[in-house]
């Protein structure tokens, strides 16, 4: 069943919108603070249409992402008492928990993983403001940690250029269902 092979032709023709790079940003930067999709859903299809402009999206991304973090550093420091009963009662109570433990632990060093790695970001964000960390190292940490990130996509993407999408083209509803299958598998072992 071709169910994956539109949507992806449908991503591919938004990634070449005019405005895409207008969605870029303002998907990057709600997800650091309170929105659960991660920019790099944007930014690699992006990269693959415009290769040339592959850097451009990555700095674009970072940016956006770090002010992002900001706002969820500002709900942290004025507001976490406001979102504690939301915060409590989602997913990301754990991942919120393990960030504050992260903190007392290794402070800038919990910040710069959480920026590089698939862990919710926005949990860090908002825990960094919660136990006040210092804005120079916070804001140093999170444009380390997600600029690496998104240059490793961005270049990964660019390096892969048009061979990456005619690939994926020819792979991606292999690729999706097995993706459907993993999911599934996880969430009945996690269940068990």
């Amino acid at each position: 069943m071709r169910i994956f092979s539109p949507l992806y032709g449908r991503v591919m023709q938004w990634s070449r919108h005019p405005r895409a790079p207008w969605y870029l940003g303002g998907l990057s930067f709600a997800e650091s603070s309170f929105f659960p999709i991660p920019p790099d859903v944007m930014l690699a299809p992006m990269c693959l249409a415009r290769p040339r402009r592959a850097w451009r999206f990555a700095l674009l991304t970072t940016l956006t992402s770090v002010a992002g973090g900001l706002f969820g550093y500002a709900i942290g420091y004025y507001a976490f008492e406001l979102i504690q009963p939301w915060l409590a009662a989602s997913r990301y109570w754990e991942a919120y928990q393990a960030a504050v433990d992260w903190f007392e632990r290794w402070g800038f060093w919990a910040v710069f993983v959480a920026g590089i790695s698939p862990i919710p970001y926005k949990a860090f964000t908002i825990a960094a403001g919660v136990m006040t960390m210092a804005l120079l190292p916070f804001i140093l940490a999170s444009l380390v940690g997600r600029g690496a990130r998104f240059y490793l996509v961005a270049g990964l993407m660019r390096l892969g250029g048009a061979r990456m999408e005619a690939m994926l083209r020819r792979y991606v509803d292999g690729l999706g269902w097995a993706t459907v299958v993993a999911v599934v598998l996880g969430v009945v072992l996690l269940q068990r």
